[in-house]
């Protein structure tokens, strides 16, 4: 059956994902002076989510996001993370698309938001995050609060949204 939402959120994902990458690609080419770093680490989400009648354990994600980030010679930062993932109910592999513009507060805490493009499914959505880093020597451990604001179709056609809360914990170089 066909749902007139599926056709918008489908041009809406479109639209956006093209916004992003054009949006991101102008803010890395255009600064020579930048600097390459990156980032690994394990993301559990969501711990919380607004999906009814759901207790922590009902939705429980483990992902592994790696990430490189451009940083601008000022507070700005493009990353471009990907997100393998799996998901133990049914068991199952993903791939997350993550792109983010950070901005450095000071004090090691970062703000930041991220476009979420899942390869492997038929969902997308956004990303804020704030991010505390704990710098030794050449790299950083970090500990990440990411708020996973998620968009999909369901089977029957369907728009479902998600909102959850998630941690993620690494080191960055």
């Amino acid at each position: 059956m066909f749902h007139p939402m599926s056709l918008v959120m489908r041009r809406s994902s479109k639209t956006v994902g093209l916004t992003l990458a054009v949006l991101f690609i102008s803010i890395s080419a255009s600064h020579a002076e930048d600097s390459v770093g990156g980032h690994f680490g394990a993301v559990f989400a969501p711990l919380v989510s607004s999906k009814d009648d759901s207790t922590i354990f009902d939705n429980f994600a483990i992902g592994f996001p790696m990430g490189i980030t451009v940083k601008r010679g000022d507070k700005w930062a493009f990353d471009l993370e990907l997100v393998p993932g799996i998901d133990p109910d049914p068991l199952s592999v993903g791939l997350l698309v993550h792109p983010g513009v950070l901005r450095d507060m000071g004090g090691h805490w970062t703000l930041g938001l991220r476009g979420a493009f899942d390869v492997s499914g038929n969902a997308w959505g956004f990303t804020p995050l704030v991010n505390k880093a704990f710098p030794t020597g050449d790299h950083a451990l970090f500990v990440e609060a990411v708020v996973p604001i998620r968009f999909s179709e369901d089977a029957a056609g369907d728009g479902q949204s998600l909102i959850g809360l998630g941690i993620h914990v690494g080191v960055g170089f």
